[in-house]
Formats: structure tokens, C-alpha cells, sequence
């Protein structure tokens, strides 16, 4: 894999973690909060996902919006 991708990836993962840990939601609370919105997914395949930094954009979305982000820092 090129070195740009896997630092995207990681990138991606910081920015996804970082918004999860400042409103204080664990995997566990993603999963309820996901499914309140529709979206249903595992802990132990949210927590692969996440670590591996390759999800979708919409997974992303998901995310952000079941715990009411509305915005994400990009730096």
C-alpha cells in the first residue's frame, strides 16, 4: 500500500476516534446509537473497521451523525 493511502487511513481514523472520545462514546454506545438511527452493525466489526481505518464515507456519516456531530475538524 502507498505510504499517502495508509497516512489518509490513519488520518481518517484520528478524526473518527477523536470525535468519539470528546462526547465520551464507547463502541458499545456507537452500536445503540447507530441502530437508533437505522444502521445495524456489530461492536467487535465496528471496532475492526475503525482500527483498520478503511470504512466508507457514508460509515463515516453514520457515525458522525448518531452522535450528533455537526462538524469534524479537519487539522
Amino acid at each position: 500500500m502507498p505510504v499517502a493511502e495508509k497516512e489518509w487511513e490513519d488520518r481518517v481514523k484520528g478524526m473518527l476516534k477523536a470525535e468519539l472520545k470528546r462526547r465520551g462514546v464507547t463502541y458499545a454506545d456507537l452500536v445503540g446509537k447507530l441502530a437508533d438511527i437505522g444502521v445495524m452493525d456489530t461492536e467487535p466489526n465496528i471496532r475492526n473497521k475503525i482500527s483498520r481505518g478503511k470504512f466508507t464515507a457514508v460509515f463515516l456519516i453514520q457515525c458522525l451523525a448518531a452522535v450528533g456531530a455537526k462538524d469534524l475538524r479537519l487539522d
